[in-house]
C-alpha cells in the first residue's frame, strides 16, 4: 500500500520557526517532524511513499533523498502552484493506482494505522477519515457519524453553540484510487471543504474511524512547545537517536562526542545532541539540546528546546522557550516562558525577553535591553527606547500604532493627572497617523493635549516657553531615512527631554505600570490657535526691522515642501526682503525625500542664487531647525564653515557676552571671540546640553557644527527660520557680502571620522584613551579632548550607535590628517587588545 505525505505548506501560523526551513522539517527531538511520520508509516508496513512538496522542496529532498537510508521508497511530486490538499494529490494521480493513505507531514501521532486501513476495507468505504476526540474542537472540523461510522454531517470550525460533538477530522485519510476522478484537473480543490462535502451530498461511501492514541496538529508555536511537554510527560513514545544513559535513574539521552562536566545538574528527560558541550555546573530540566551547541556554567534551562549550533553564555536563564539554530544568548540573559528566538539572532548580555515574545531571524538584541513585543522587522531591539530626547523607528513597522499608543500612555503616566501637553507634527502622512495613536495613549492617562497639528518645531518650542503646558511632543519624518519616524519629547520649557525624563518613560513602558483614567476622566484634545501670530510678534521684536527694510535684500529660500513655507515668506516680506521661495508648498509625500537629495537641491539652489543676483540663498531643512547658507556667488557654507561665518558676523555687531559651541567645534571660535573680548563656553554635544547653556542670560549665540543656531534674545532653541532673518540682518549690518566675511576667520583644518566600536568596548576604549592622555593636556567635557598647542584631537563615543568619533584640528591639512590617523590607529589597536 502507498502513502501520500502532504509536505508543501508554508507554515505561516508557526512562524518564525519556518523562516528558514519548511514546516515538516522543524526538529522534534533533534529529528524532523516528518521523519517521525515516515517511521510511523514504515512501522505499519507502508514503505512506498509519495511526498507532495511545494514550499522549499529542496530542503526535504536533500534530507530524505530516495528514502533508502530510512527503509522506504520515495517519489517526489511538486505542483507548479498551490492546488489545495485534494488538488495536490490529484497532481500525483499517475503514481496512485491502488488504495492509498494520505497523512500530513507535520503531525505528531501514534495512531494504529493498520486498524484504520482494516476498518476501511471492512466497511467497503470509498474514503475513510480518521477521527479523534479533542477538548477544544472549535479550531478543527467537527465530524458526525452514525452507528455504522458512516459520516452524516460536517461542521467546519463551529462556534460553541454549534458543537454537538468533540470528534474532529485529523487529516489522515484512506482513499480508493477512483476517488481521484472526482477531483478536477488544475484547480485549487480541498478535501475537507470540497471533496468530502460533495461525497456526503452524493451519499457515497464516506466513513469515519475514531482512532485511539495520541494526535497533535503542530500548527503554531504553542502547539510545538506543548508537543514537547506531552513527550516529557510520557503521553507519546518517540524514537530518539541519542542513546539512553544509565545515570542515577535519570532519563538522559546523550549523543556522540558530548562534553558533560556535571551531569548531576540534569533532571527529568534531557536530550543532548552530538558534539555539544555542557561546561561547568548547569541546571537543565526536561529540555532538548541540538548538535554542536555550547552551554556555559551557571545556565538554567527548564522545558527548553535548543536547535543546532546555538551558544548560551554563562548565567543565562531560559524557561519553556524555543531557541533556533545559530543563536547566541548572552551572559546573564533571561528568556521568559513562551519565547521563540529564530535563526541567527544575537541576544546581548543581561537582556530580558518577556513572555511570549517572538523574535524573527537575524536580529540583534542589545546588551541590557528588555524586549516586550515581537521583533519582526528591522534589525535590532535597542537597550533603550530613547536616542537622546527622541524615539526613532521605521514607520508602521517598528513604530506601529499599538506601540505608539502604549508609548503615549507611558508618557502620560509620568505627567500630573489633568495637566496639559503641547503636540505637533510635520506634514508627513505617517506622522499624522501615529500622532493620533500617541495622543490616544496620553488621553487614556488623564492628560490633556493642546494640538498645534502641522507646524514647524521651533514654533512649538516657542509656545512651550510661555505657560500652561508641562511638556510637549513632535512627530517628524527622519531626514536620513524617509521610512523612519522620530518622536521628539520636550519638557515644559521647550528643551529636549533630559535622560532622567526619558528613563522614567522607559521604566513605565517596560513595566506596563500605566495610569488608567476613570471612564469619566480621560484627557481632552484642545485645538490651539493664534500661536503663529504670537510667534511672529516675538520674531519681529527681536530683529532690527529698519536695517532689513533699508537693505531690501533679495534672498532665495528652498523650503523643502515643509510647513515653514507657510510662515517665513510672509515675515520676510514684512521685513522688506524680496523672497524667491522654492518648494514652498506643503507636500505630505515629498518633504524628507527632497532632504535626502540635499546635494542635488543645493546644486540647483546655487545656480538660481547666482543667476538672479540675490544677496543670499538658504536651504532650510524640513524640521525648520537647520540651514545651509549660500553667498551671492552661489558658494555653499555649511557645517564648521557656517558656524565660523555666523560667529564672525555676530562678533562684528559689537555685542558682548558668551558664545556657546559644542566641545568638538573648532578652536577658531575662541580666537575670534578673544579679539572682541567675548567668551566661549564649550558644552557636551547633546542638544539639551547646548540649549540649557543657551538659556543662560549671558549667552548671546549658540551654534552647532550641523547648521543649527539659537539666538537667546528671541528664543534659546534652534530656529532655522529666525536664523535666516538674523543672517540677513548681520549681512546687511556688516556692509560686506557673505563671500568676503569668511576672510576674517582664522585659518585651520578641521577633520573627523568614525570608527566602529561595539557597545561593550566603549568603556574600555575611553579607559585606554584616559591612560594614554595622563601626561598630556586634556579636557573631559564630553569624551576626551587632548591639546597639542594650537592642535587638538577628540575621541568621543557615540551615545546611540556602536561607533566612536575622532575629531582633529590643526593649522594645515597635513598636520590634521597626521593627528587624525594617529588616533584612529590607537583606537583600532585598543579594540584588538580588548577583544
Amino acid at each position: 500500500m502507498k502513502a501520500v505525505i502532504m509536505a508543501g505548506g508554508f507554515g505561516t501560523r508557526i512562524q518564525p520557526l519556518t523562516s528558514s526551513i519548511p514546516k515538516p522539517m522543524i526538529p522534534l527531538f533533534n529529528r524532523p517532524i516528518m521523519l517521525h511520520i515516515v517511521e510511523l508509516l514504515k512501522k505499519h508496513d507502508i514503505t512506498d511513499l509519495v511526498m507532495l512538496l511545494y514550499h522549499q522542496p529542496f530542503v526535504i529532498k536533500n534530507f530524505f533523498r530516495d528514502g533508502a537510508d530510512f527503509g522506504v521508497k520515495i517519489t517526489y511530486v511538486t505542483p507548479l502552484q498551490d492546488m489545495g490538499t485534494a488538488g495536490a494529490v490529484k497532481a500525483a494521480e499517475k503514481y496512485l493506482d491502488e488504495r492509498f493513505l494520505v497523512i500530513s507531514g507535520d503531525l505528531l501521532t501514534d495512531f494504529n494505522l493498520t486498524k484504520v486501513i482494516d476498518f476501511h476495507v471492512d466497511s467497503r468505504a470509498k474514503a475513510t477519515i480518521t477521527l479523534t476526540s479533542v477538548k477544544d474542537p472549535l479550531q478543527f472540523g467537527v465530524v458526525i457519524t452514525d452507528k455504522e461510522k458512516r459520516i452524516t454531517q460536517f461542521l467546519e470550525k463551529p462556534g460553541w453553540g454549534e458543537v454537538i460533538s468533540d470528534t474532529i477530522n485529523t487529516g489522515i485519510y484512506v482513499l480508493e484510487p477512483e476517488i481521484l476522478a472526482s477531483i478536477p484537473d488544475g484547480e485549487n480543490f480541498d478535501f475537507s471543504q470540497d471533496l468530502f462535502p460533495a461525497m456526503l451530498k452524493n451519499r457515497e461511501a464516506l466513513f469515519g474511524y475514531p482512532a485511539k492514541g495520541y494526535w497533535r496538529d503542530i500548527g503554531n508555536t504553542d502547539s510545538y512547545r506543548e508537543a514537547y511537554h506531552d513527550i516529557f510527560k510520557g503521553r507519546i513514545n518517540l524514537k530518539i537517536d541519542e542513546p539512553k544513559q544509565d545515570f542515577l535513574g535519570k532519563d538522559l539521552r546523550i549523543g556522540a562526542d558530548v562534553t558533560l562536566e556535571y551531569p548531576t545538574g540534569l533532571e527529568g528527560t534531557v536530550v543532548i545532541g552530538d558534539n555539544t558541550q555542557i561546561l561547568g555546573d548547569v541546571r537543565i530540566k526536561d529540555s532538548v539540546i541540538g548538535r554542536n551547541c555550547t552551554i556555559e556554567a551557571g545556565v538554567k534551562l527548564n522545558r527548553c528546546v535548543l536547535w543546532d549550533n546555538s551558544y548560551v553564555k554563562k548565567g543565562a536563564r531560559i524557561t519553556d522557550s524555543v531557541v533556533c539554530s545559530n543563536v547566541r544568548v548572552g551572559q546573564g540573559a533571561v528568556l521568559e516562558e513562551g519565547v521563540i528566538v529564530a535563526d541567527e539572532t544575537s541576544i546581548g548580555d543581561e537582556a530580558v525577553i518577556k513572555s511570549d515574545v517572538k523574535i524573527w531571524p537575524r536580529k540583534m538584541i542589545e546588551a541590557g535591553a528588555t524586549v516586550t513585543a515581537n521583533l519582526i522587522w528591522g534589525e535590532k531591539w535597542k537597550k533603550t527606547l530613547f536616542e537622546g530626547a527622541m524615539i526613532k523607528g521605521l514607520s508602521n513597522v517598528e513604530l506601529t500604532p499599538e506601540f505608539v499608543a502604549k508609548l503615549g500612555c507611558a508618557y502620560g503616566t509620568t505627567l500630573p493627572k489633568g495637566s496639559y501637553v503641547l503636540g505637533g507634527r510635520d506634514c508627513n502622512l505617517s506622522s499624522r497617523m501615529l500622532k493620533r495613536c500617541f495622543v490616544g495613549g496620553i488621553l487614556s492617562a488623564g492628560v490633556n493635549v493642546r494640538d498645534m497639528k502641522m507646524t514647524p518645531l521651533p514654533i512649538l518650542r516657542y509656545k512651550l516657553k510661555t505657560f500652561g503646558e508641562v511638556g510637549g511632543f513632535y512627530l517628524r519624518q527622519a531626514l536620513d531615512d524617509p521610512a523612519a519616524l522620530e518622536i521628539v519629547f520636550l519638557d515644559g520649557d521647550g528643551l529636549d527631554f533630559s535622560s532622567g525624563m526619558a528613563k522614567n518613560v522607559e521604566r513605565i513602558y517596560y513595566k506596563e505600570n500605566f495610569r488608567r483614567a476613570h471612564h469619566s476622566e480621560p484627557g481632552a484634545i484642545i485645538e490651539i490657535n493664534n500661536v503663529v501670530e504670537f510667534y511672529r510678534e516675538g520674531f519681529l521684536r527681536a530683529i532690527d526691522k529698519e536695517a532689513l527694510k533699508k537693505a531690501a535684500w533679495t534672498v532665495v529660500v528652498d523650503f523643502n515642501f515643509a510647513p515653514a513655507s507657510q510662515i517665513l515668506p510672509l515675515i520676510l516680506n514684512e521685513l522688506g526682503c524680496n523672497v524667491i521661495a522654492l518648494n514652498a508648498y506643503v507636500d505630505e509625500g515629498r518633504g524628507s525625500k527632497k532632504a535626502l537629495d540635499k546635494h542635488a537641491g543645493l546644486k540647483q539652489l546655487s545656480k538660481i542664487v547666482a543667476s538672479l543676483g540675490a544677496q543670499a540663498g538658504f536651504w532650510l531643512d524640513p524640521t525648520a531647525e537647520a540651514l545651509v547658507l549660500l553667498d551671492e556667488s552661489g558658494r555653499i557654507f555649511d557645517g564648521v564653515e557656517l558656524l565660523s561665518l555666523v560667529t564672525a558676523l555676530f562678533l562684528k555687531t559689537g555685542q558682548k557676552g558668551v558664545i556657546a559651541v559644542p566641545v568638538h567645534a573648532p578652536s577658531t571660535i575662541e580666537q575670534m571671540a578673544n579679539q572682541k573680548r567675548c567668551q566661549v563656553t564649550r558644552t557636551k554635544s547633546s542638544d539639551r546640553a547646548m540649549l540649557e547653556v543657551a538659556s543662560s542670560s549671558e549667552v548671546i549665540l549658540a551654534g552647532t557644527t550641523d547648521g543649527r543656531f539659537a539666538f537667546p534674545r528671541f528664543q534659546a532653541s534652534f530656529d532655522g527660520m529666525f536664523a535666516i532673518a538674523k543672517l540677513v540682518e548681520l549681512g546687511a549690518a556688516s556692509a560686506i557680502p557673505f563671500s568676503s566675511a569668511l576672510a576674517e576667520v582664522p585659518a585651520s583644518v578641521f577633520l573627523q571620522t568614525s570608527v566602529p566600536c561595539a557597545w561593550e568596548m566603549k568603556g574600555g576604549i575611553m579607559r585606554k584613551m584616559s591612560e594614554d592622555s595622563l601626561d598630556k593636556e586634556a579636557t573631559f567635557i564630553d569624551g576626551i579632548k587632548v591639546h597639542f598647542g594650537d592642535e587638538w584631537v577628540l575621541v568621543l563615543p557615540d551615545q546611540h550607535t556602536p561607533y566612536a568619533h575622532i575629531v582633529a584640528e590643526a593649522k594645515d591639512q597635513k598636520a590634521a590628517q597626521r593627528l587624525l590617523s594617529e588616533y584612529q590607529k590607537k583606537v583600532e589597536g585598543w579594540k584588538r587588545e580588548l577583544e
